[in-house]
């Protein structure tokens, strides 16, 4: 998990700093990055992929992160902002946002399959949550600070189970969607589809109906 890191220190840089997001393939809520810039050399034992992580070990790792990087910054942007960008221009930004957050200037940026819009120095790697240390430490930053706000908005909107499936687009999410309709949470660019789909399937269940009557007449 250091290949990366090690690659970047014998070019002369000391302060690196991994980068990754979190939600962007979700149907609801923000899009959160985080930067870490953690001791030239110190390794983190059991860091990585926050997603093949359990909840609790992301926990355990989320607190000793904070306590031994040098550096942790986070990067939030809102349903608004998606919509206004994309999800992709949204995510650049949200990464941009979590360097800036800092507080302390990196040399060298490692990021997840992305690019960072700062004059730094960087490298995109793909599955980085999976191969860097700095990316992994990255990712559980963004992972749990994303979780946690959805705890916030499953107390908003109970009905649509959000601290279960997270936004993301699940069976249960897309049935209580249908039921109950989208929240200002929801991204509306993301659900058009599947609310255009559920129309459809309406008019049609009408048209038969109608037929229904039609042949009893």
């Amino acid at each position: 998990m250091l290949e990366y890191e090690k690659d970047v220190w014998l070019q002369g840089f000391d302060l690196i700093a991994g980068i990754d997001e979190v939600g962007r393939g979700c149907l609801f809520g923000d899009v959160v990055a985080a930067a870490v810039i953690l001791p030239k050399g110190h390794v983190l034992e059991g860091v990585n992929d926050s997603k093949k992580l359990s909840e609790k070990k992301r926990e355990a790792l989320y607190a000793q992160i904070m306590q031994e990087a040098l550096a942790v910054g986070v990067g939030v942007v809102d349903v608004e902002g998606i919509e206004i960008l994309n999800i992709k221009q949204a995510a650049r930004l949200a990464m941009k946002q979590a360097v800036e957050q800092l507080g302390l200037k990196p040399d060298y940026l490692l990021v997840d399959a992305e690019k960072v819009d700062l004059e730094l120095p960087q490298t995109a790697i793909t599955h980085g949550d999976a191969l860097s240390q700095s990316i992994a430490a990255a990712s559980i930053i963004a992972k749990v600070t994303r979780d946690r706000m959805c705890a916030s908005w499953d107390e908003m909107y109970p009905e649509y189970g959000i601290a279960i499936h997270k936004g993301y687009g699940t069976k249960h999410h897309r049935e209580m969607l249908l039921r109950y309709g989208p929240t200002p949470l929801h991204r509306n660019l993301f659900i058009r589809n599947i609310m255009a789909e559920a129309e459809k399937e309406a008019e049609k269940a009408g048209e038969q109906l109608e037929l229904d009557i039609f042949e009893v007449l």
